[in-house]
């Protein structure tokens, strides 16, 4: 005999405190507080849960605010809206679904070198394994280039200007003494 019990919360329903329970949640009214299952909370599009839940799995067609752990998987449909974080090893948000958080979908840790260290903490975070680069291209292949964009117009080529001659400080000097030895005469005209 399979065991089907499903436990639903009416449209008029409100619940404020702790939840725990071996089977599933169908919440169509109102949750406050905290949840704990250990199997699917489902949330319909009239439902709304203001509670941190852990959980195996949760389908939110409703309002979920609050964090979210699953065991298994988390699913928000089109008509639902989730404000908290998330942690699962399966996360889907469909299209048309309103979520704001962040979502932790697992440890990715690296294998560690067999060293001993004296610091045995785990980091705070793992970082990603670089990805594997492609080989190298090789010279002889031919290499395909993008054509080049044409310009507006061509620039004209700027020639070079050409500097004043250079005059020696000395005829510059003498001419100066030349000039300035230069008498004006004026010659008067005579009367008769």
């Amino acid at each position: 005999m399979a065991d089907d019990t499903n436990t639903i919360i009416g449209e008029t329903i409100l619940v404020r405190g702790n939840l725990q329970g071996d089977e599933d949640l169908t919440v169509q009214g109102r949750i406050e507080g905290s949840i704990n299952l250990s199997k699917t909370l489902i949330i319909e599009p009239s439902g709304v849960v203001k509670a941190d839940a852990s959980i195996n799995n949760a389908v939110i067609s409703g309002v979920m605010m609050g964090n979210l752990s699953a065991s298994d998987s988390v699913e928000i449909t089109e008509t639902g809206r989730m404000l908290g974080d998330i942690s699962a090893p399966r996360v889907i948000i469909v299209e048309g679904a309103l979520f704001k958080g962040k979502v932790d979908m697992g440890n990715l840790e690296m294998p560690r070198p067999a060293s001993s260290s004296t610091n045995d903490r785990k980091p705070s975070y793992t970082p990603r394994p670089m990805p594997k680069s492609e080989p190298a291209v090789e010279a002889s292949k031919p290499v395909a280039r993008p054509p080049a964009k044409p310009m507006a117009r061509p620039l004209a080529k700027k020639k070079p200007v050409a500097a004043p001659p250079k005059r020696s400080l000395k005829k510059k000097a003498h001419r100066s003494k030349i000039r300035s030895k230069k008498k004006v005469v004026v010659k008067k005209k005579r009367r008769r």
